[in-house]
């Protein structure tokens, strides 16, 4: 078995960036406004949202289900996930993880699948609309 040499990380990101049209935090919010089946999704832990807040209208699917939900193929997807041309946009906090699953969101074919350049604490810097973060 022939193997391919390991890739650091950075190498990785660059390929998944590479592949994206990443939009900042006002081209998202004017997709968002433009396209009626836009879906903005956080894929942020649950922790992670508490501590910094959440974008108002964000479907919230966790990293570790993403595929499994977007996928048109799959038994596990969401309802209105069901074609590849739909218009995804995916946040985390910086705008790291976001790029690794939107560019595995194109592996399954949605061609429209981007991310938030920045990600939520590029959307918040720019004054967008927030809730929380929780305090308790």
């Amino acid at each position: 078995m022939i193997r391919t040499p390991p890739r650091s990380i950075d190498e990785i990101l660059a390929d998944a960036r590479s592949r994206l049209d990443r939009l900042g935090p006002a081209e998202t919010e004017a997709l968002l406004r433009a396209e009626a089946d836009a879906v903005l999704i956080d894929i942020r832990p649950a922790a992670q949202r508490a501590e910094h807040g959440e974008i108002p209208g964000a479907v919230i699917i966790e990293r570790n289900v993403l595929e499994w939900r977007l996928d048109p193929r799959s038994d596990a997807r969401l309802p209105w996930a069901g074609r590849y041309d739909l218009p995804v946009v995916i946040t985390c906090q910086e705008g790291y993880t976001s790029s690794l699953a939107a560019a595995a969101c194109q592996d399954l074919g949605l061609h429209r699948a981007t991310d938030l350049a920045g990600g939520f604490a590029a959307w918040k810097a720019a004054g967008l609309p927030t809730t929380g973060p929780i305090t308790g």
